[in-house]
């Protein structure tokens, strides 16, 4: 009977910066789990074929939810710049301009983590091995001295992170600067949606059989490390700012 409000009042509050920690470390365990199974090859030896992935090309697939969710991705990382120029407190509750800036500076340095481990991955996209009808022949991703025949550059996932980036956004409201009493319901709904969107968009290139589950786990687990450790780097300057701002209201 009083579980919900209990939770409601759970979820209204920010949890600490070692609660986050703590769910980062889970999250890594998890996914050095996955890594272990060997699921990913069951995974997509459920949706591939040897003469390839039959859903590659779908319509909804590769026209919605790969290339239209990459143009949504752009046009709100715009609208964070946007945010981050407005001169009032837009939209809803006082976000100062110190943590804009660090919200959006995170993001980037999200998406420039992921695009610079895919640059130097010899791992090749399931599409490409000769189980699915490539020439490139299954190495593990851990394996970080021999190629497997492919193009490679293709771990992490890059494209959950159009999602995954923006996890820095949630982080004004779940970790908010000392000396501000900020609800932490709102971060906790913007995590629910990118980590949805996230997931939605690793989906898709799984059926696709661009990038096995594994690929997406570590995408997340690349984004939200960046966002928090940076976040938890900065946090004393935008407390600074935020105890001068509390020191100036009269």
């Amino acid at each position: 009977m009083h579980t919900r409000p209990a939770a409601r009042s759970r979820l209204a509050h920010p949890p600490s910066g070692t609660h986050l920690l703590k769910g980062l470390v889970a999250v890594l365990v998890l996914t050095l789990l996955w890594d272990l199974s060997g699921l990913d090859l069951s995974v997509l030896q459920a949706f591939g074929t040897p003469e390839g992935f039959p859903w590659r090309h779908h319509w909804l697939l590769e026209q919605v939810l790969h290339d239209g969710l990459r143009q949504v991705a752009l046009g709100f990382y715009m609208l964070l710049g946007l945010w981050l120029l407005w001169p009032q407190n837009w939209p809803g509750p006082a976000i100062d301009r110190r943590e804009r800036l660090a919200v959006v500076v995170l993001v980037a340095l999200s998406l420039l983590a992921v695009n610079l481990v895919k640059v130097h991955s010899l791992t090749s996209c399931p599409w490409d091995l000769q189980a699915f009808g490539g020439a490139a022949s299954y190495v593990s991703h851990w394996n970080f001295q021999d190629t497997d025949g492919g193009p490679g550059r293709c771990f992490p996932g890059g494209h959950a992170s159009s999602a995954l980036a923006f996890l820095p956004l949630c982080l004004p409201w779940l970790l908010p600067p000392r000396a501000v009493q900020r609800q932490a319901a709102p971060g906790w709904r913007w995590l629910l949606v990118l980590l949805l969107a996230g997931a939605l968009a690793g989906a898709a290139q799984t059926l696709r059989g661009a990038h096995p589950p594994s690929h997406t786990f570590w995408t997340l687990l690349t984004c939200a490390s960046v966002s928090l450790a940076g976040w938890l780097g900065v946090r004393p300057w935008l407390a600074g700012n935020a105890g001068q701002a509390v020191a100036a209201s009269p």
